[in-house]
């Protein structure tokens, strides 16, 4: 298996929106609009298969201390591989870059995040994501999303 983890580019917006709308249909994620997805595009990771995404991660900065891993997606056929794992890892080591001390998830996959140093947060200590992002989504105010959340000092 020839993976290479990269930044995306404009011609993975495709590629990205389609892999994330395919858990959203599913349920497992919220669901992201191709603008959304290009107009983040920079915030992106990408795990690449001989010219195919077959994951994607982003790290988007929602204030001065703290990020966030959103849209974090595996293709089928790819899953149990260590893909998540990596992508989250260099999002992490980007996070450091930056010179965040804390990155948050929100996710049904809470043992996954838990392998990875993430520890459950209540929701309502996190108020820059909730009226920033939260306020508008379709789940407010009963999102049945896990916050999970890790310091990256001293790491």
């Amino acid at each position: 298996m020839s993976i290479t983890i990269r930044h995306a580019t404009v011609a993975d917006g495709q590629a990205v929106y389609e892999l994330v709308n395919t858990y959203a249909r599913q349920g497992l994620m919220l669901p992201r609009s191709q603008s959304a997805v290009y107009q983040a595009i920079r915030d992106f990771i990408v795990a690449e298969n001989h010219g195919q995404i077959v994951g994607c991660g982003a790290l988007h900065i929602t204030w001065d201390d703290l990020g966030e891993v959103r849209s974090l997606a595996v293709a089928n056929g790819q899953r149990g591989r260590g893909l998540g794992r990596q992508i989250v890892e260099t999002l992490l080591h980007e996070a450091r870059q930056l010179g965040l001390p804390r990155v948050f998830a929100l996710t049904y996959q809470h043992q996954f995040f838990l392998k990875l140093g993430f520890q459950p947060i209540e929701k309502d200590t996190l108020p820059q994501k909730i009226w920033a992002d939260c306020v508008d989504c379709v789940k407010f105010p009963g999102c049945d999303e896990e916050a999970m959340i890790i310091s990256l000092e001293g790491i």
